[in-house]
């Protein structure tokens, strides 16, 4: 498809000079278009929203019109009230010229144009303590805001996603395979990480059942807190907004607690090689921690905090547990470039986990303390 004809359907103001790929997402397609006239210049983003991914992309678009209006309401609230002390941001939905959230193309793709967020950056990995307290700072106030939003307005776009009991489900049905038997039998790690995960069964559920305990409320959660998902304003320094709002979800807070720290904890990576480099970073997490706790806890439950440790611990055993299984499938999800790059990957996780459990004392004395 004619790009350029594409963006002719959106209501932008002014004339298009630029459209060319942007950023460095692994699931939907990215265009940054620039507009210009005698005054101004105008920069959106135009996405095709991923429909191997999202089965129904409508049903996203329904998510983020939904999450985008409540946000902004709050938000203009806040600034009117002098609440806070910066101005926090989120990308707004441009209509197309008919007044819908979005464009079907001829083969029944769904686009979208959204606004960009100027004069901020995302990083890669965590760049030291005090981008990881922005960092906690922008989650939190992310979940502060999507905090009194009514989960039963939003379709799950991902059902089962950071279901714990349901990877474990598959796991031990690919297990039960010739093939993942096979695999077991001819290498020692193998049967090293199968059981790590025998011994943590019951912890793995400990989310899951504070929720049918009663103890734990679902509310909402972004579903991808990863660091570059974060953006930075390039002239304060401060957190200002979270970015990839597809996997927003019906759920609880600490998913997304537990999985930003998984990644920005980890300054050694997912990929590598040298376990002794995999070491959970205390002086991060605390940062983070500070930053979080700062925005998010006026609607935090005590209950809420007493399980943010098991979060910490249980989100890198959750996505080991994934790479470990999806290696005794044959690497069927997760992109790979070599055959047991899944299975170091596990190790990875796995390493993680053990050094959070290692720092249990340490940790829960610094969240007992914010």
């Amino acid at each position: 498809m004619d790009l350029t004809i594409l963006m002719d359907k959106f209501n932008v103001k002014g004339r298009l000079v630029a459209l060319t790929q942007f950023g460095n997402g692994n699931i939907n397609d990215t265009y940054l278009a620039i507009y210009r006239n005698t005054f101004t210049e105008n920069q959106v983003v135009l996405q095709k929203v991923n429909n191997l991914v999202f089965p129904h992309p409508e049903e996203i678009m329904e998510n983020m019109h939904a999450v985008t209006r409540h946000c902004h309401e709050k938000l203009e609230a806040d600034a009117v009230a002098g609440r806070d002390d910066r101005v926090w941001q989120m990308p707004r939905i441009i209509k197309a010229k008919d007044s819908s959230d979005y464009v079907v193309d001829e083969k029944g793709d769904i686009w979208r144009v959204i606004t960009r967020i100027m004069s901020a950056h995302a990083f890669d990995v965590a760049q030291g303590p005090e981008h990881a307290l922005e960092c906690g700072a922008a989650l939190g106030h992310f979940h502060y805001l999507i905090s009194d939003l009514d989960p039963s307005v939003l379709k799950d776009p991902l059902p089962g996603f950071h279901v714990t009991s349901g990877y474990l489900a598959e796991y031990d049905a690919t297990l039960a395979t010739p093939e993942a038997k096979a695999l077991l039998g001819a290498s020692m790690e193998a049967k090293r990480l199968a059981k790590f995960i025998d011994e943590r069964r019951s912890f793995a559920l400990c989310l899951e059942g504070a929720v049918a305990r009663g103890e734990l409320s679902r509310r909402m959660f972004h579903g991808d807190p990863k660091v570059n998902n974060i953006m930075i304003d390039d002239v304060t320094g401060k957190g200002t907004a979270m970015i990839d709002l597809d996997t927003v979800s019906p759920g609880l807070v600490h998913v997304d607690f537990g999985d930003a720290l998984r990644s920005i904890c980890n300054p050694a990576g997912e990929e590598e090689q040298n376990l002794s480099k995999v070491v959970f970073d205390e002086d991060l997490c605390t940062a983070f921690c500070k930053g979080y706790m700062r925005e998010a806890g006026s609607f935090m439950t005590d209950a809420d905090r007493a399980y943010l440790y098991d979060s910490i611990r249980l989100l890198p055993f959750e996505l080991g547990l994934r790479f470990f299984r999806d290696y005794l499938a044959g690497n069927v999800y997760f992109k790979t470039s070599r055959p047991e790059q899944n299975l170091n990957r596990a190790r990875v996780q796995f390493r993680l986990c053990e050094s959070i459990e290692a720092r249990e004392r340490s940790i829960r004395n610094l969240l007992g303390k914010l």
